[in-house]
């Protein structure tokens, strides 16, 4: 196996310390940001356009989450205030977000603390695992016990071994699961994983992911043309018209979503270094062709730059509005791909993608990231800029390995392994 990406490809920019000092930078605006969504009992706030609380959006379980992943990554990486950020987002998860009679985190609250929506998703606890892993390598009061806990819940509930996949949500009792299967959920299932396999050094967790992985990716989006199906019923058969009604929902949109199939490429080869001599051989070619199709068909399909947010199964643009996360994804994809393999073609779209978000996306006057530049006449995805999730980790992935993902490498650099 080639380099893992241990240090940046020579050529690169990700190798110069100029514009390694210009993602330091972008990062920091981002996190000064975000600072605004702390300070409730309610854990992180989503964002308007100007960067203040949404009083109209309750809290959600998925952005704080999120946000104390970010805020962790900012404490490994030495910034002052961001430990005590990392702190109110764990007293959230485990204060009003956690379902202390039935188990598991409740997926939004009201103003004042109580239960709203008392689902209980896949989607949602992934991003539970994820916070408290971060936390824990950045040595977070708590973090490590949630840890364990969130995983027990996501073991317990949303693993199927029979699957080998993880189920989509359930009632708040776990008496009733939704008659769905997803691969967005999967997918940053994939992620908490390996997040959580590089923290607690069990490798159960690089087994599973590597199973939803081949399920995902090697099958159904191979065996499609890597237009990877979104919606399955419960037997995994791909529902292709699901949400044809609610083509600009922002979790289950009707189509495919080329970004999807950027974060899978960058997690396949996550994924392929931190197996290191057990990776099997179809995990870069894969990662590869998701990349390659994602530009193919998603990038600029109506002329203008930027990647669309959805496609018909006949590669015709369904949303055709520019979302900032997809941006993100294909800059972290293209870097990734530049550390694993060197090849100049990606090199030449991480600097187009750069170029895109700086001309277009970085809100350099009211701060963070313009979260969507609409197209046409077509209904808004997203409301305001919840949170800096893909963006900072975009400013992170081009200086950072492979493998062990973001949290663990960071513990290490500062030799708390």
């Amino acid at each position: 196996m080639t380099t893992t990406g241990d240090s940046p490809q020579s050529g690169s920019w990700a190798s110069l310390p100029a514009h390694r000092a210009w993602l330091d930078g972008e990062g920091e605006r981002l996190l000064a940001f975000a600072e605004a969504a702390a300070g409730t009992t309610t854990g992180f706030a989503w964002l308007d356009d100007g960067g203040r609380p949404d009083p109209g959006q309750p809290p959600q379980l998925w952005i704080t989450a999120r946000m104390t992943h970010v805020f962790a990554l900012a404490c490994l990486r030495g910034r002052p205030g961001a430990g005590p950020l990392v702190d109110s987002g764990l007293a959230a998860l485990t204060g009003p977000f956690r379902d202390a009679e039935h188990g598991g985190w409740f997926s939004s609250l009201t103003a004042d603390g109580a239960p709203a929506a008392t689902d209980k998703s896949a989607y949602d606890h992934a991003f539970v695992v994820l916070a408290a892993a971060s936390a824990t390598a950045a040595g977070r009061p708590g973090a490590a016990e949630l840890l364990q806990e969130a995983l027990s819940v996501v073991e317990r509930h949303f693993w199927s071994g029979g699957e080998g996949r993880c189920m989509e949500s359930w009632d708040r009792t776990w008496s009733e699961a939704e008659p769905y299967r997803g691969a967005n959920s999967n997918m940053h299932t994939v992620e908490a994983f390996l997040t959580a396999a590089a923290v607690t050094g069990d490798d159960r967790w690089l087994t599973r992911a590597l199973s939803i992985a081949e399920r995902l990716v090697h099958q159904a989006a191979r065996t499609n043309g890597w237009r990877l199906p979104e919606h399955f019923d419960p037997q995994w058969q791909p529902l292709p018209d699901y949400n044809d009604d609610r083509r600009n929902d922002k979790f289950r949109p009707y189509g495919s979503t080329p970004g999807h199939w950027l974060e899978w490429s960058r997690l396949l080869l996550h994924l392929e270094a931190a197996l290191g001599a057990d990776a099997p051989d179809w995990l870069l070619p894969d990662a590869r062709s998701l990349f390659d199709a994602a530009v193919e068909v998603g990038w600029a399909p109506d002329g203008e730059s930027g990647f669309v947010y959805t496609l018909d199964w006949q590669d015709r643009p369904v949303v055709a509005s520019r979302l900032h996360w997809v941006l993100t994804e294909a800059i972290g994809a293209a870097a990734a791909l530049v550390a694993r393999t060197g090849d100049a073609d990606y090199e030449r779209w991480y600097r187009t993608f750069w170029d895109e978000a700086a001309t277009r996306f970085i809100d350099r006057e009211r701060g963070s990231w313009v979260h969507e530049l609409p197209v046409g006449d077509a209904a808004p995805v997203w409301s305001g800029k919840p949170d800096v999730y893909h963006a900072y980790q975009a400013t992170l992935l081009p200086q950072l390995p492979l493998a062990p993902v973001l949290a663990a490498t960071l513990r290490q650099e500062l030799g708390d392994d």
